[in-house]
Formats: C-alpha cells, structure tokens, sequence
C-alpha cells in the first residue's frame, strides 16, 4: 500500500484519481485549496466506500506547500506517490491576456508542480523509491493554437521539466510519468464560460478568441469520461516500465498522429483546423 498524495482535487480528473488510488487500496490524501469545496469528493468516495485524507494546499503557495507535504510526512512518514494535478485553463490572445492571468496560468501549471516536487523529493530519495506524476495536456505536445498561447507554453514547460527531471532523479530509484489528456468533461467549462462573459468584442483578436472558446466548450463538455485518465495515471504508476510521456483518449492519439504527418507548424495548424472545424479557417 503505498501513500499517495494529490493536488487539485475538489473536481475533475484529481477527484477521480483520489478516488481511484483509494480504491486500489493506498492511502490517499486529497488536496484543494479550499477543504470547504471537498463535497464532492468525500461523497465520489463515500459511494465507492473508501476513505480519502482532504488537506488543504494551494500550489502557488510557499508556505501552504510546505505545510500540507510536512504534515503528510508527519502523520505517514513517507510519500510514494506525488500526483500534480491541479491547473487552470486560462486562455486568451497574446496582446490582450491579462498579465495578472497569465502569470496565474504559469504559477499553477508549471511553478506549483515545481514547488511540490522541491518539498517532495529529499523524502522520496531517503527512502530510494517514488514516482512523481505530472498531469499535463496534449496540448504540451503539439503547436499551439491561437489563444492558447499561456496554456499551452506552460504545458510545454511541464513536459521539459518532466524529462529533465526523470533523469534527475532516476539514480535515486525515482520514476517520473508525465500524463497528457486529450479533452475531458471536467469543470474547466465553469472557466471558459467565464472566460466567454469577459470577452472583449473590440479587441481585434475577438473573433478569434471567441472561436477558440467556443471550441474549447463543445470539445470539452463531448469530451471522454475523467475516469479513464484516473485509471491511466494508476496504471501508469503500477508499471515501472511505463513511458515518460503517456497521452490519454482519442482525440490525443489524432492530434499526435496529424502533428507527426504533418511535421510543421505551418502544415500542423490548417490540418488540425480542418480536423476539428471542417475547414482550413479559424
């Protein structure tokens, strides 16, 4: 049994992992910045009837980081598993995005997994195992699409931190997986309905954006069960033989496989359009 903590759980894909490890039989401790917003999950896993830790963590924070993981240390005395989960899906156009909102995207996307695995990392190389998952997008692995430019450089970011620490870390018995879901019904629509009512239309990058996000809204609330990533980052950590990048649903494997017939970006960005809109125009 091992001990598995988690960031960014109190919806999506992080509550269903928490889930899915306690139900594999670890000892989960399921992290939010706000435990008054653990509802849901403490009743995800009364039905499965299993029991979560909920501790409060906000990623972006110092000082919460290293509360939350001392106290896990503390009461447990070893962490096994560290999933990064939580992340935001801020997106706009690069001259009008909000420099407060993209700072927001990379100090939770990229900074909090950095901040988790400084505090998590001296436990697991005194105890010679661990693994770290990084929950990270398909989108970090294709070229960006227009608006996505703050989302998708930070989940490049992820990936490249990922690899250089994987072979870090590898002499010290500690195994690195970095996840990359395709779209998923999760509540990242509640964002980019948001994101649509602060929509400026005299921007000259509105119709765009709008595009963009109205995209993003249908690819998501069509897109697959947030079950099979929780199942996907499970299995990831049981297999030491598990590949470093691991993409996840259908829509990953048809954007990999169009990026890797297309081969660059001035190729990749009509396709993909095409793929998705039926048409070669945004």
């Amino acid at each position: 049994m091992s001990v598995v903590l988690i960031t960014g759980c109190s919806t999506g894909i992080g509550l269903r992992t928490a889930v899915a490890f306690a139900a594999a039989g670890d000892t989960v401790v399921a992290t939010m910045r706000n435990t008054a917003k653990a509802a849901a999950l403490n009743a995800a896993a009364a039905e499965a009837g299993v029991a979560i830790e909920v501790v409060a963590l906000d990623v972006t924070d110092d000082a919460s980081v290293a509360a939350a993981v001392d106290d896990v240390l503390g009461r447990h005395g070893r962490i096994d598993v560290l999933v990064n989960n939580a992340g935001v899906g801020l997106s706009g156009p690069v001259e009008d995005f909000d420099d407060a909102l993209a700072r927001t995207t990379f100090e939770t996307n990229f900074w909090g997994p950095v901040r988790m695995v400084r505090r998590v990392l001296p436990a697991m190389r005194a105890q010679g195992s661990g693994v770290v998952v990084n929950v990270s997008s398909i989108t970090g692995r294709l070229p960006a699409f227009p608006a996505y430019a703050f989302y998708a450089a930070s989940k490049h970011a992820v990936g490249a931190l990922s690899e250089a620490l994987a072979a870090e870390v590898a002499p010290f018995g500690i195994r690195v997986v970095c996840v990359e879901p395709g779209y998923y019904d999760t509540a990242l629509t509640d964002t980019v309905d948001q994101l649509l009512a602060d929509l400026d239309d005299a921007s000259p990058y509105a119709a765009v954006n709008r595009f963009m996000l109205d995209f993003s809204k249908s690819a998501l609330e069509s897109g697959g069960d947030p079950n099979d990533v929780a199942s996907a980052i499970v299995a990831a950590v049981a297999d030491a033989s598990s590949p470093l990048h691991v993409h996840v649903g259908a829509d990953a494997d048809a954007f990999l496989e169009l990026w890797a017939g297309t081969g660059t970006f001035e190729s990749f960005v009509p396709a993909a359009n095409a793929m998705l809109f039926g048409s070669g125009d945004a």
